[in-house]
């Protein structure tokens, strides 16, 4: 839970407020006495059952406003399996578990069970745990109406429910969502409404669903909070690049605005490049990294994030120092969302925006339309105004790696080495058919020497013999048939090593060498492929039997009146040799 940044008054405690003996120890175990602005002007109407319309900045304690008297009101009963009694609908998966842990101590308390369902998590998990039964639920629209339609969970048994950041899901589109599930909840059950700004279709939300609403305000819509300062900085297009690697050197916490994802991420790696220790979060990161990012931003480890306007209304982190518009806001609402991630909790806070040239006007406009007018500072990098007012400085240039990035680096250098491993195991599969392909090439031309060797009648014997001649691998030996061309499968035999020989019919491309052919060439015998020695075949091809000439040849090397016909001119059964294929039907 996060410390006071201002008490209402010195003599009203959280237990003159109404709420139970036990939540005020929970408060003050975590080293909360007095309650928040905001918190003593909401809590006695909340536990008094009105509809309650809150606004107030951000980081006024509006987390706790609502969150307090809504355990206090639950306090007693039990849930039903899927079917919560409290409800708080939230824009951002941040925000979300940003209440859970705020609100975890003080419902540990009453004996409550919380829990929180957002997009990004394993809905299964989510679906078993409002099995279990929940008392506070706090969701994001579109997980909670994923989960009522598949029959996870029922609203019907809601007595109060809370809408945070109303605005800001207004602006998401949420608003369809909203008021389905809203629908979904009890017509007299309690609502509490709180916004930064109330107006558009957050005044909408309010006539439609609060009943009599009590409003309580603790700020003006403007960005003036009185320890909240603000800047404009001219600088050249480009020069805006260093200035900002210089001014995310600074010591302390600093969040610098992109309008895009895309715009974050490259300007997240190009800062880690100079030497700053910079993460990215936006909405189109998995939820676990967006997690680790906020952990390692919010301890320090990583004290520089850049973000977007969605993604940066789920950061509630104290200490945050310095922010920076690097991308100017289009509207006043986005410059009041992101100015409120600093001088929150009483804190000091700068906020600085970088205008070029051809935005200074339209910015300029904006700031007034949100509060702010101030005259703006001509900067470039190295300048000593730069440095007073952020506490900019020249990054060290040395490039920086994040505490979880290792992990990931490290998961990818192990893919990376099992790749090379298993294109190891192919290079040394490939060097061992070599290497066969290389014995049976110089088996091939000894059997072609043998052959060659004698003449006549003692040259064709030595290249019968040659050519079926029993083959031995290691100790076990088997047949080889010329007519056949590679050995049976059920007689494998096996190497010296244990492994079984490389089979003929399987040769490689080294194996079809150019010794090998020939050595088919000498030998003449039936192993001979007729399609890969097409022009010596077709001037060897004898004429038949009965004088007529031979039929040409396909281009698969074989005789076409082979393929087709299987009576010879006489109509007796023509017999088919033992390398011809029968033609398909």
């Amino acid at each position: 839970m996060t410390p006071s940044p201002a008490a209402a008054a010195p003599s009203v405690t959280f237990a003159d407020l109404g709420l139970p003996v036990p939540l005020v120890q929970a408060l003050r175990r975590d080293g909360i006495e007095a309650p928040f602005p905001i918190q003593a002007a909401t809590v006695p109407d909340t536990l008094a059952g009105k509809d309650v319309l809150g606004r107030g900045p951000t980081g006024s304690g509006k987390t706790l406003a609502f969150g307090l008297p809504m355990l206090a009101r639950l306090a007693g009963g039990a849930a039903k399996p899927g079917r919560p009694r409290g409800l708080v609908l939230v824009p951002t998966r941040e925000l979300a578990a940003q209440i859970e842990r705020a609100l975890d101590e003080p419902a540990l308390a009453l004996g409550l069970r919380i829990a929180s369902v957002v997009g990004g998590a394993p809905i299964k998990r989510q679906a078993d745990r409002l099995a279990r039964g929940v008392d506070l639920l706090i969701a994001t629209p579109g997980r909670l109406q994923d989960l009522i339609l598949q029959g996870s969970a029922d609203l019907s048994d809601v007595l109060i429910t809370a809408l945070d950041e109303a605005d800001h899901m207004a602006d998401m589109g949420f608003l369809p969502q909203v008021t389905k599930l809203l629908d979904r909840t009890p017509k007299d059950g309690q609502r509490l409404l709180f916004s930064a700004t109330l107006d558009g279709d957050v005044d909408k939300l309010v006539k439609r669903y609060l009943r009599s609403p009590v409003t309580h305000s603790t700020a003006p819509p403007s960005a003036a909070v009185a320890t909240m300062s603000h800047h404009l900085l001219f600088v050249h297009k480009a020069d805006k690049r260093d200035v900002v690697a210089e001014i995310a050197s600074r010591d302390g916490l600093t969040i610098l605005f992109v309008r895009t994802k895309h715009g974050a991420d490259r300007l997240a790696k190009q800062l880690r490049a100079a030497g700053v220790a910079a993460g990215a979060l936006h909405g189109g990161k998995a939820q676990n990294n967006r997690t680790r990012t906020l952990a390692a931003f919010a301890d320090g480890s990583v004290p520089v994030l850049v973000t977007t306007d969605v993604a940066a209304r789920g950061i509630h982190v104290d200490g945050i120092s310095l922010v920076v518009h690097v991308d100017p806001p289009a509207e006043p609402k986005a410059y009041l969302h992101r100015a409120g991630r600093t001088a929150r909790a009483g804190e000091d806070g700068v906020v600085v925006t970088l205008v070029t040239e051809v935005e200074r006007t339209d910015v300029e406009k904006m700031t007034r339309k949100a509060g702010v007018d101030i005259e703006g500072v001509e900067v470039s990098p190295g300048d000593r105004r730069l440095a007073a007012i952020t506490g900019a400085r020249r990054p060290s240039g040395v490039p920086v790696t994040l505490p979880g990035a290792t992990a990931v680096k490290s998961d990818g250098a192990d893919e990376r080495a099992a790749s090379a491993g298993a294109k190891g195991n192919g290079r040394r599969g490939s060097a061992g058919a070599k290497s066969t392909g290389s014995r049976a090439t110089t088996a091939a031309k000894s059997r072609g020497r043998a052959a060659t060797a004698g003449t006549g009648s003692d040259g064709r014997r030595a290249a019968e013999a040659t050519s079926g001649r029993r083959h031995t691998t290691g100790s076990t030996s088997h047949d080889e048939t010329p007519s056949q061309g590679r050995r049976s499968r059920g007689n494998r035999s096996t190497t010296a090593a244990g492994r079984p020989p490389r089979a003929e019919g399987a040769r490689s491309t080294e194996s079809r060498s150019t010794a090998t052919e020939s050595a088919r060439r000498s030998t003449a015998d039936a192993h001979t492929t007729p399609s890969r020695r097409r022009t010596d075949t077709r001037d060897r091809i004898a004429p038949r039997s009965d004088g007529s000439a031979p039929a040409p040849r396909t281009r698969a090397g074989r005789r076409s009146a082979d393929l087709t016909p299987t009576r010879d001119t006489t109509g007796q059964p023509r017999r088919r040799s033992s390398g011809q294929r029968r033609r398909p039907n």
